[in-house]
């Protein structure tokens, strides 16, 4: 997803991303207008309405982010798709699957906001532009925008209690089912049900509005990367280290020079060493910093500058749990000890691509099932 966003900015701290499918949307509010008025449109009021979408949607994701960071949630980025809002949380705390009471919460948060946004629009509107007729049809069009504003917000905020995940209402009908069956399974069969949803958008908007249809895509391609989210996230949680780490791997001694390390670093495909003096570990370096030391100081030894901060962790430890150690730490390898031997290494490199071919394994053998 992020893939096919564009970095947007900072608010408060978040990153902003914008997803492709809002570059489209004045391009399709042009063609429905052109369709509705026998090819006359405004392309500078559909570019308006357009802009008025886009900041009700901001409005709604901010208002889960707040409500997420009083519950303890740092969001570190928000993907903006004309229906909504794809958040990615702070991967240095494990939420527990229990507080299901949290989610409903969170998911809530964003109706509340458009709706509240909303009626003090309709307010604003009603007392200074009462010529806007807030209660004429249709409600949305680029000829009348302070209308737009208002109804704008009261359908994001209808649309996202819908119970279609990834939908607001889909996030809270998954916490409700996540009591009985798991996290997990309860989101596989929210987003079967948001699917279904999408599939009847998309015939609807042929026969009666075409405004369903890219409802109906969008949706239907949200649900696509939360459930790849989720498969990455159960591998995370229940793969360990053992299964993942290198176990054949080249070592530095503190008292190697540059010259040879970089020699070593040449005939290896790692990008980063453990440091090793007789059978402890001393400390890590990156073939990088190599290269940099090299070239700022002309040849030296691996102790003057290699890392002497690092962490490590236990061969039973989840994926999960090497993973937040080296995204908030800013960590490229963790050595990987048993009974304080050294017995493995992890880097980010191989976890991400180890991560990512067990994610698609087990979607491969979960369609197998299935089908």
């Amino acid at each position: 997803m992020r893939s096919w966003s564009i970095l947007a900015g900072q608010v408060f701290g978040v990153e902003l991303r914008i997803h492709w499918s809002f570059f489209l949307l004045p391009l399709f509010i042009w063609y429905t207008e052109s369709q509705a008025h026998n090819g006359a449109a405004n392309g500078s009021r559909d570019l308006a309405l357009a802009g008025i979408i886009f900041v009700c949607v901001l409005v709604h994701e901010l208002g889960h982010a707040v409500v997420a960071a009083r519950a303890g949630m740092r969001t570190k980025s928000i993907i903006l798709l004309p229906i909504g809002g794809i958040a990615q949380f702070d991967d240095s705390h494990s939420v527990p699957e229990s507080l299901w009471k949290q989610e409903i919460r969170i998911a809530l948060a964003g109706p509340l906001v458009n709706l509240l946004f909303g009626l003090v629009c309709a307010g604003a509107v009603y007392a200074l532009a009462p010529q806007a007729h807030l209660l004429s049809w249709p409600f949305v069009q680029p000829t009348n925008l302070p209308r737009s504003l208002v109804w704008i917000n009261l359908y994001l905020a209808a649309v996202n209690l819908l119970p279609a995940y990834p939908m607001d209402g889909g996030r809270v009908l998954r916490a409700m089912f996540s009591r009985r069956i798991g996290w997990v399974a309860a989101t596989r069969r929210a987003i079967s049900i948001g699917q279904s949803f999408a599939t009847v958008f998309i015939l609807a908007g042929w026969f009666w509005n075409l405004w369903l249809i890219p409802l109906g895509l969008f949706l239907f391609l949200a649900a696509q990367m939360e459930e790849r989210a989720i498969v990455f996230r159960s591998v995370l949680e229940t793969v360990n280290l053992e299964d993942i780490m290198l176990t054949d791997f080249a070592t530095l001694s503190p008292a190697d020079t540059l010259e040879d390390a970089l020699e070593k670093a040449v005939h290896s495909l790692q990008d980063d060493f453990p440091v090793i003096r007789g059978g402890d570990m001393v400390g890590v370096i990156s073939r990088q910093r190599i290269l940099d030391a090299l070239r700022a100081e002309g040849n030296g030894y691996v102790q003057a500058v290699m890392n002497k901060i690092f962490d490590v962790a236990q061969k039973k430890e989840s994926l999960g749990s090497a993973f937040r150690k080296l995204t908030t730490r800013n960590l490229s390898i963790i050595p990987v000890v048993e009974d304080q031997r050294l017995v493995g290494i992890v880097t980010l490199q191989n976890l991400m691509h180890s991560m990512a071919l067990l994610a698609e394994s087990r979607k491969l053998r979960q369609e197998a099932s299935n089908g």
